[in-house]
């Protein structure tokens, strides 16, 4: 069966764009392919039926995405083939010959897709998907590339393999059938496991924080947050999982250099011969939190977002993250490239991430 996609984009207005590709994303999460994805200007309303007119030759499924003020237009233009009469079901309508929908962008049609989409499609043909989703953080595009390359041969073209990435996490998707080899489907898995054993957190598709809530209620430990150019993100992403509050004990924003010291004990030597971004800062403001607070874990954060220097020549993008118990703290070392969200979320997940690997 074949399905293609259809993406209304406002080419008036150059600063607009259109959040498709957590659409697509989604679609191959279900097993579902698109055999061809066209970006078509919605004000062209005769090229877009002509399109239609031609997937409904070739397609199974057309579907098209656009922002919500085109959906009544995008559905009028797509209930227009012969044979489609009737209103839509929400996004979807069915004919004999096709399934049609009308999805919105960004993540509400991502979260329309898994929902509704695909389990549409699995009953028009009849045919159910398998997925093992993996997690891995801080893992380089070429180890991550050199990875998928390994499982692609253990696949020996019996599964799909469909990989992306944000904010220094790589979530990989293993997709199969019933026809599938259960021993090809493991296979695939253990390849993909042990090649990015270090940068592993999940093969259940849980997310970073829920992992290391469940690490954090399994050894019984709470765990304390002081951040800096991060501003709370690293505690919002722990508390913002159910049931944080059985392992999360306080967060502390300490922007400026006084509040470092005066909220953590962090030496004022520190902050002026070492600076406020620095590997000794960090370390003090994780062992502030141990020597103050009731916490068996802290998760430190200190850093330059960008776009601009702190003025103390200390490059936008570096950042040290501190990760310890009372046995040990730890402190990393990152140059992160991207805007201000880039850097600071990147940072955030791999603030996360090391602190996942200190406890599980």
């Amino acid at each position: 069966m074949k399905y293609a996609a259809i993406v209304l984009t406002n080419n008036k207005n150059p600063l607009s764009s259109v959040d498709y590709q957590s659409v697509t994303d989604a679609f191959l999460s279900g097993g579902v392919f698109l055999d061809e994805t066209i970006l078509l200007p919605y004000d062209a309303p005769g090229v877009l039926s002509g399109h239609i007119s031609r997937l409904s030759t070739e397609c199974d499924g057309i579907f098209i995405i656009c922002e919500g003020v085109l959906s009544d237009y995008a559905k009028e233009t797509l209930g227009a083939l012969p044979g489609a009469n009737g209103k839509f079901e929400g996004v979807l309508k069915e004919t004999r010959e096709h399934i049609l929908g009308v999805i919105p962008a960004g993540k509400e049609g991502a979260k329309t897709v898994s929902t509704e989409v695909v389990p549409r499609i699995d009953r028009r043909r009849q045919q159910r998907y398998c997925r093992v989703v993996l997690g891995a953080a801080a893992a380089s595009e070429e180890r991550v590339q050199r990875a998928l390359s390994f499982a692609e041969l253990a696949a020996q073209g019996k599964l799909f393999l469909h990989a992306n990435g944000e904010y220094g996490l790589t979530r990989i998707e293993v997709i199969y059938n019933r026809e599938t080899p259960k021993m090809i489907a493991d296979e695939v898995v253990r390849v993909l496991a042990s090649e990015l054993h270090e940068f592993l957190f999940t093969v259940n598709g849980e997310t970073l924080p829920e992992r290391l809530v469940d690490a954090l209620k399994l050894r019984r430990m709470k765990v304390s947050t002081a951040e800096s150019f991060t501003g709370g993100g690293v505690g919002g992403a722990i508390v913002s999982v159910p049931g944080a509050s059985a392992v999360f004990y306080e967060g502390i924003n300490a922007y400026d250099g006084r509040a470092k010291c005066a909220r953590l004990g962090v030496n004022e030597f520190t902050i002026k011969n070492k600076g406020a971004v620095s590997d000794e800062t960090a370390y003090e403001m994780a062992a502030g939190l141990l020597t103050n607070g009731t916490c068996d874990l802290a998760i430190a954060t200190t850093g330059v977002a960008g776009p601009d220097s702190d003025g103390s020549g200390t490059p936008a993008g570096t950042c040290y993250l501190a990760v310890g118990t009372k046995a040990r703290i730890r402190v990393f070392r990152y140059d992160l490239i991207g805007d201000r969200e880039t850097v600071t979320k990147t940072a955030i997940n791999f603030a996360l991430f090391h602190a996942y690997e200190e406890i599980k």
